[in-house]
């Protein structure tokens, strides 16, 4: 599955009204403007302030840069998934497009789909590779080749209502463990609170839940050699506890009414509404639960209290291990060479400082970190600088076929239709068909 941050599911009349109020070309029906070169960018960012920002860095550069225009396309969320594909295939393919790494963009790289950037990143002086965290270049290389230009990093936690959790008597500070936590949701039910907002309906936000207990129960020695279909695989006993423990929290009835229909825009809404305690969500998850607000405004940033996600006692992963995404770029093969030098541009320090500032993204251009200044996003920056282990998210690391199945698996583990046992095998069975 694909995860959008910070978008909504949008009709048609909304889109077309989106795009006139903020002057960018919608994919289907779009026309080129008039350039020696054109850039095609397509991306699927809702929040107009965020596109503001990208709009005018774009803009600057076409400044400098006469006879280039930066031409911004957008496709939503369902709409992204379902044309990619054909797109990559065709003549109107983008130039360069949003990417949330992992097995997908691998599996982009292998059909021939994108330009290998290796020798671009490390021309010269190896200057463009070296503006960039480390990190953030090995997790986009396969096969020693740089598939994406880094972008920005994130981290999932928990976020909460600090007037529900006084209101409960919860103190987030005393949720260390997995127990813990599980006492928390009991004590916030009881005191007539709706304890998480949930959004089954797209199911990849519950495999938050799932991913993130197997990598505390097993740690990285276990998903490193299940996804290298080594020793027990997804059948390891670590993994099937993590689903054990799934189903107890399952058992809670800890979300909101009508969660397995809800999408994460709406759940955002839930949270944002004051209708939920908490929420595992993305580092931008205050301004995503402003936008997605009944009223607009949501609760008030000093309202939102921050948490990783709990150790679970006796499990071989730390408290410090970090689920997330590592976003990027990436650039089709038949892209302008001008298309390389504006996203060096666009992920300079500079402009990353700027969207850091503007809390749109955990950059990941070097010496651009003293940009986060937004207290919540700073907190998830701040696990970032100190994770002991970086996980993409599993059904982006594990590619669309096998990432499917863990999201379907985890609802179905978390609303009691299948047992633990029986998810973690048909994860295997899925993998294994996979490797054919």
């Amino acid at each position: 599955m694909f995860h959008i941050i910070g978008a909504q599911v949008l009709g048609g009349k909304r889109i077309a009204a989106f795009a006139a109020a903020t002057g960018l070309a919608i994919l289907i029906g779009a026309g080129s403007a008039a350039a020696d070169t054109t850039i095609k960018w397509l991306h699927l960012e809702l929040d107009p302030n965020y596109v503001a920002i990208w709009r005018k860095i774009a803009d600057s550069y076409e400044a400098k840069h006469p006879g280039v225009k930066v031409q911004m396309q957008f496709l939503e969320n369902e709409a992204f998934k379902a044309k990619l594909p054909t797109l990559l295939q065709s003549s109107d393919a983008p130039d360069f497009f949003y990417s949330w790494g992992g097995g997908v963009l691998k599996q982009q790289m292998a059909t021939g789909s994108l330009m290998d950037l290796t020798t671009a990143m490390k021309a010269k002086d190896g200057s463009w590779l070296k503006s960039y965290n480390p990190a953030s270049v090995e997790g986009l290389t396969f096969d020693n080749k740089i598939s994406a230009v880094p972008f920005k990093l994130g981290t999932v936690s928990f976020f909460y209502n600090k007037a529900l959790f006084a209101k409960a008597g919860v103190n987030a500070t005393d949720i260390k463990t997995w127990d813990d936590y599980l006492a928390a949701v009991k004590k916030i039910k009881a005191a007539g609170i709706v304890p998480i907002a949930g959004g089954g309906g797209e199911k990849w936000p519950i495999h938050f839940y799932w991913s993130y207990l197997v990598m505390r129960d097993g740690g990285q020695k276990v998903f490193d050699a299940a996804k290298n279909g080594q020793g027990d695989g997804f059948n390891d006993p670590a993994v099937i506890k993590a689903g054990e423990q799934l189903a107890e929290l399952g058992k809670l009835d800890p979300f909101q009414p009508g969660y397995l229909g809800s999408t994460w825009p709406q759940t955002l809404g839930v949270f944002g509404d004051g209708k939920a305690a908490m929420i595992l969500g993305f580092e931008n998850t205050e301004a995503n639960q402003r936008t997605n607000a009944g009223d607009g405004k949501g609760l008030a940033s000093d309202n939102i209290g921050h948490f990783s996600f709990p150790a679970v006692t006796g499990g071989a992963g730390a408290v410090t291990d970090t689920l997330g995404g590592l976003n990027a770029w990436a650039v089709t093969k038949k892209a302008p060479p001008e298309t390389l030098d504006f996203l060096a541009y666009l992920t300079n320090a500079e402009n990353e400082r700027i969207m850091a500032k503007a809390g749109m993204i955990i950059p990941v251009a070097v010496g651009a970190e003293d940009g986060v200044v937004n207290p919540l996003m700073h907190a998830s920056a701040e696990q970032l600088a100190h994770t002991t282990w970086h996980q993409n998210f599993f059904d982006q690391d594990l590619g669309p076929s096998v990432g499917r199945v863990v999201n379907d698996v985890s609802v179905a583990i978390v609303s009691g239709q299948m047992t633990p046992k029986d998810g973690a095998a048909q994860i295997q069975d899925a993998f294994e068909q996979d490797q054919l």
